[in-house]
């Protein structure tokens, strides 16, 4: 059997590659038949992610190799996959635009605006990640053109509908948001479910306690829930939940009415983790007002009604404002480089093998599965998500593609995050509901203009772009403020070129 490439592109994004690498190194399929070729400009980050795939090899004993490079077109050429987590500039250069947006008045940054307040999440300001995305899909359509390229680079909204329209390179973009619902919807249906046979869960599962997440999702039978999400990335709403052929929904309003204020008053209390939101008061009052349950990272957008300021975000997400105030996001940050600075020191203690700090065991993301999918031509619209204690579900692959009709009411020349069938034929959406009336015309038709306004700004340049960004801001006070921002962003050490595609 023939060899396969996969190639990283920001495999210095080190945390969330180990975990793909495990994965790869796990799957039985995989293992003895690919050659992974990791980049990225850091060469401090590229020799651990390096190191850390070469310990995995060895330790396994598996007949995968792995080679590093700076070189993007080495990576590429004649690859069957092309991985792509690379940010440009990475967290400082974003943070620093974020810095000198607030200066001029403008709350967590320029491009915080409605149904986007993710931090990671840049478009308006985003110039070099989208010239970053595009080089890639070049240089996958002159080294490698049968490659697939699988992005996980935000923002996967705007990068996806760009790689749609404007190259031929056969993509997919990935987010693991969906996930979401079984920390909200399932956990609900588990924790009524259980209520029925004497059993309250509410405060332990509002203190975040692994007895009750295992508990509850057990005493759900996994093969009897159907759901459904569609929308846009990080803006996805759970069309569909069935359990047993009922409307599950159903248990998701006696939990409002009989629990939501006791589990909230526990959670604030026992809240540490920031991005634990899939139950906040925000998600449940964006049910309340738009008729269907946010899934995931939608939990973090909303309008302004969440996000004026911290006091507003810790009303709506708890203590810290949710994952995208300045505390909660600045806590992610620190995590992220403590975890670095972790798998750092695993790979060069060579006293302890690495599978014992990091186990052989699957991650929960999707990509992976989709890779064997398309290379061994195995169908799959599910697979096994595989949790501590034993405890195995089947959770759906989600996938970015191009809508071409999946979601009637929506553009064909979009993507569109639904659930999909990926096998050797390609991916192919898989949507039996509709988007209701109200979220499409004041949720999803919203975020597709943002989605445009971008898209317009980075493929035309122009001042008026940015400037009529936010000429519509209600953070604006005046027409000096809006050019006083744009130039001292414009002016910032290393935003040259920037500034000259903006002028």
């Amino acid at each position: 059997m023939d060899r396969l490439k996969i190639a990283f592109i920001g495999a210095g994004s080190a945390v969330w590659s180990s975990t793909i690498v495990v994965d790869l190194l796990i799957n039985e399929r995989l293992r003895d038949r690919i050659d992974i070729w990791l980049m990225d400009i850091d060469e401090w980050r590229l020799d651990v992610i390096y190191g850390f795939t070469k310990r995995y090899i060895d330790e396994l004993g598996v007949k995968a190799r792995v080679y590093k490079t700076t070189s993007r077109v080495e990576a590429i050429r004649e690859a069957d996959f092309v991985v792509n987590s690379a940010m440009a500039g990475g967290h400082s250069y974003y943070e620093l635009l974020r810095e000198i947006s607030e200066k001029h008045g403008y709350y967590r940054g320029i491009n915080s605006v409605e149904w986007n307040y993710v931090s990671d999440y840049h478009t308006i300001w985003g110039y070099y990640q989208f010239k970053l995305f595009m080089n890639i899909l070049r240089d996958i359509e002159e080294y490698a053109p049968n490659a697939w390229m699988i992005n996980v680079a935000n923002p996967v909204f705007e990068l996806s509908t760009l790689a749609f329209r404007e190259s031929r390179v056969k993509y997919i973009g990935l987010c693991h948001g969906h996930l979401g619902y079984l920390k909200s919807a399932i956990l609900v249906l588990g924790m009524r479910l259980m209520k029925e046979h004497g059993y309250d869960m509410v405060v332990k599962c509002a203190m975040e306690e692994p007895e009750c997440y295992f508990n509850t999702i057990q005493v759900v039978d996994p093969r009897e829930v159907e759901v459904e999400m569609l929308g846009f990335n990080h803006v996805i709403w759970l069309t569909k939940f069935k359990y047993r052929g009922e409307d599950a929904y159903k248990y998701l309003d006696e939990w409002i009415k009989e629990d939501a204020e006791k589990y909230w008053k526990t959670w604030r209390e026992y809240y540490h983790n920031p991005f634990e939101v899939d139950l906040s008061p925000a998600a449940i009052d964006m049910y309340k007002t738009y008729g269907l349950l946010p899934i995931g990272d939608t939990v973090r957008g909303g309008t302004w009604k969440y996000h004026w300021n911290l006091k507003t975000k810790q009303y709506w997400y708890g203590p810290y404002g949710g994952p995208d105030s300045e505390i909660g996001w600045a806590m992610y940050i620190a995590h992220l480089r403590g975890k670095m600075r972790e798998l750092a020191n695993a790979v060069y203690d060579l006293t302890t093998p690495i599978t014992s700090k990091y186990p052989p065991r699957p991650s929960g993301e999707s990509l992976v599965e989709i890779i064997d999918s398309l290379a061994n031509n195995i169908e799959k619209s599910w697979y096994y998500l595989h949790l501590p204690m034993g405890v195995k579900i089947p959770v759906p692959i989600q996938v970015n593609t191009l809508n071409n009709g999946a979601i009637s009411s929506l553009p064909s020349n979009v993507a569109v995050e639904v659930p999909a069938r990926v096998s050797g034929r390609g991916v192919e959406p898989i949507v039996t509901s509709s988007i209701p009336r109200k979220i499409l015309n004041q949720v999803l038709l919203p975020r597709l203009m943002r989605a445009e306004w971008a898209i317009e700004a980075f493929l035309e340049g122009g001042r008026d772009h940015l400037f009529n960004w936010l000429i519509v801001d209600p953070r604006t006070k005046s027409t000096e403020q809006v050019n006083n921002v744009i130039d001292d962003i414009l002016k910032l050490p290393g935003n040259e070129e920037m500034a000259k595609h903006y002028s």
